[in-house]
């Protein structure tokens, strides 16, 4: 059963996670070049954000199979997906909102794309350290 956890996990952050993080970071160039197609980007976050609900109950999931939920590693991968998922809800969405109204209203949505560019690659390091952490797995007792 721990494999077929693992690997539904897997499929969901890379089905979810990785579509999500890809149109955010394109977002922002997107707009400044092709400024019509920042809706279906902003699209594309909103749904796979969604998605990506299901990479954390999958993970807690598996991590509860594998008896490893008080490890360090799966606390910090925790902490750290739980403020991702804050940046993109709280941070990256609104503001692709903000730009997308700014783009209908005819105004430049210059210095709002600038921190959503700053955003999105911190919502990006934080996914990536989140996958280093769960690929190393430093100090696990299952090996890495």
């Amino acid at each position: 059963m721990t494999k077929l956890l693992l690997a539904v996990h897997v499929l969901a952050a890379i089905v979810a996670v990785g579509p999500v993080t890809v149109a955010a970071s394109m977002f922002p160039r997107m707009v400044r070049q092709a400024p019509r197609s920042a809706p279906l980007l902003h699209r594309i976050c909103r749904v796979y954000a969604g998605l990506g609900v299901a990479v954390p109950v999958f993970g807690l999931a598996t991590a509860g199979s594998m008896g490893v939920l008080g490890d360090a590693w799966l606390v910090t991968s925790i902490a750290l997906t739980a403020v991702a998922a804050g940046v993109l809800g709280v941070l990256v969405l609104p503001r692709q909102e903000a730009v997308l109204a700014a783009l209908d209203a005819g105004t430049d949505p210059g210095r709002t794309v600038a921190r959503l560019a700053m955003l999105t690659g911190a919502f990006n390091l934080l996914w990536a350290t989140v996958t280093v952490l769960m690929i190393v797995r430093p100090g696990s007792t299952t090996g890495a």
